[in-house]
């Protein structure tokens, strides 16, 4: 892989950049209650971008997404570089001393985005949390393209308060399908070597059951403490409480478009005692069953 004589940092053929004025960042972005919380600062498109170069050896104040959807290249974060292919997204983070190039012989082209704001760190921790080093692995979506081109779009029209919020709320909606690519590009079925999305959705189809941490895991293939740890990290819950999460909301589905008795409701989801129902229904809604259906009634009625 080499870089060639008359590097330079833009200026291709088929080009989008867009830098918003510095007067935004330190002001409007910097300071509505939208957009503080993650904005862009610059964005572009880069199509086949030949002898593309650059060199930040102290870093910038944002944080940075290359997107590569052809093509090949290469960055070094920290001083470890890493190569580039289809389908790689790399993430820079604010004041990382960086630099990155094109291979020549193959040139990429990349989709990039410069963003800071107050969350903009914890989301940037968060993806390379997910991933080995900073390069995820996206499968091409074309929706995902779009979605990136309408930013584009809305902030070519102009910067005013409308298209600005909008813009940066739709941002947050593409970073999202990067950090979950899983759900983005969600599937019917659970793959079939996936032991927690087969374990949901087991769940899904069995509400009105009671199922068991030892059913759960000898369904998974799985010890009980593997699995329990594995579904814990996944999703945040244990199994137990994830699956009576499913049949709550499930019951509030119910409550609000059926007038099945309560009693009924708790047992068609496998709750034999009313008043254990009662308890947990109320330990996650913050709302008892009975309230719950007349607050909801109303809404519906309004």
């Amino acid at each position: 892989m080499s870089i060639k004589k008359g590097r330079k940092k833009q200026g291709f053929e088929g080009q989008k950049l867009i830098v918003l004025p510095q007067k935004l960042d330190a002001g409007f972005l910097k300071k509505d209650p939208i957009t503080r919380q993650l904005y862009i600062t610059d964005i572009g498109y880069y199509p086949k971008a030949q002898q593309h170069y650059v060199d930040r050896p102290h870093g910038i104040s944002q944080h940075i997404i290359i997107y590569c959807v052809e093509g090949q290249g290469w960055v070094s974060i920290n001083k470890k570089k890493m190569d580039i292919s289809p389908g790689n997204f790399i993430v820079i983070p604010a004041n990382a001393p960086h630099k990155y190039g094109v291979n020549d012989e193959d040139p990429w082209t990349i989709y990039w985005v410069h963003f800071k704001g107050e969350i903009s760190s914890f989301l940037v921790n968060l993806i390379t949390g997910n991933s080995q080093n900073y390069i995820p692995y996206l499968s091409y979506n074309e929706n995902r393209i779009k979605l990136f081109e309408e930013i584009c779009i809305n902030l070519e029209d102009g910067y005013s308060i409308e298209n600005l919020r909008y813009a940066n709320m739709m941002f947050q909606y593409f970073l999202s399908t990067l950090m979950y690519e899983e759900k983005y590009n969600r599937v019917e079925h659970a793959q079939p070597d996936d032991p927690i999305a087969n374990t949901i959705e087991l769940m899904k189809q069995k509400l009105d059951h009671n199922i068991t941490l030892n059913e759960f895991a000898n369904h998974s293939h799985l010890s009980v403490s593997h699995f329990s740890t594995i579904f814990r990290q996944r999703t945040g819950f244990s199994p137990i409480e994830y699956f009576n999460q499913l049949k709550i909301q499930d019951a509030c589905q119910q409550l609000a478009f059926t007038q099945k008795p309560i009693k009924q409701i708790a047992y068609e989801l496998a709750f034999h005692d009313q008043y254990y129902f009662s308890r947990i229904f109320s330990r996650f809604m913050s709302i008892s069953p009975k309230e719950y259906r007349k607050k909801t009634t109303h809404k519906i009625n309004a």
